[in-house]
């Protein structure tokens, strides 16, 4: 082969590694999406954070505390066909926020979005195993529901419901770096590293980190819902894989 013909041959390898997996791609161009939701990919970034979450056709996920369904929706579509997914919508989240239960109630009741139900709790034998148990933005609330012993209790559990081989995905917002705990209900952020060692204590390996969601201009000291901030925060995202 030529260096001109070896130069296009890497180029055409390069394209092809660089593009959305065929799932996540019809999930994120799907004529399903509400226009609130896609109104929202620009800072939410989907074909992003499904990649990075490692989501494949045939896979259980499990979505906790969905909120308004923006990634059940998604996950719907991007495990299609074979694949399950699980809303947990625990008693308190539904009881703050009725709009959302009653939001991914009608997901799971609608057979146009396939295999999808919902439970009240990561302790719900309905669960079964998963092959990727994801959140988004709700870790830091755990600390604001429950003790830290009682975090540790749901690490704990979801280890025992991820398979082998599987994954335990958290988005959250950054609160400072050595802030540990002081942030989660005050303005609604936690930082990365409380969540690692809290989350490797249950057993996982960090399997990679992506600052696809970072914004290093974002001062860590203002509450999430602010306008100053709101949309704008710096996430992290961590992906944790249970060993084989």
């Amino acid at each position: 082969m030529t260096r001109l013909g070896l130069a296009v041959a890497l180029m055409l390898a390069t394209s092809a590694t660089a593009q959305t997996p065929a799932n996540i791609a019809a999930a994120v161009a799907s004529p399903q999406r509400p226009a609130s939701d896609t109104a929202r990919d620009a800072e939410r970034k989907p074909d992003v954070m499904l990649e990075f979450a490692r989501v494949k056709p045939g896979d259980h996920v499990a979505d906790l505390i969905p909120g308004h369904g923006y990634f059940t929706r998604l996950f719907a579509v991007a495990v299609k066909p074979g694949g399950k997914v699980i809303a947990i919508v625990p008693p308190e989240a539904a009881k703050r926020d009725a709009e959302g239960a009653a939001m991914i109630a009608a997901i799971a009741a609608d057979p146009a979005y396939g295999d999808v139900s919902v439970v009240d709790g990561v302790g719900s034998p309905a669960l079964g195993k998963v092959d990727v148990f994801w959140t988004a933005q709700n870790y830091h609330d755990l600390h604001n529901a429950l003790s830290v012993d009682q975090v540790i209790e749901v690490n704990e559990a979801i280890f025992k419901l991820v398979k082998p081989g599987g994954y335990y995905v958290i988005v959250d917002h950054a609160a400072a770096a050595g802030s540990g705990l002081s942030a989660a209900n005050a303005l609604h952020r936690i930082d990365p590293e409380t969540v690692k060692g809290e989350v490797e204590a249950a057993g996982f390996i960090l399997d990679g980190e992506n600052s696809a969601l970072a914004n290093p201009a974002d001062p860590h000291t203002a509450n999430v819902f602010d306008a100053s901030i709101r949309g704008k925060t710096d996430q992290f995202m961590l992906r944790f894989k249970k060993p084989k």
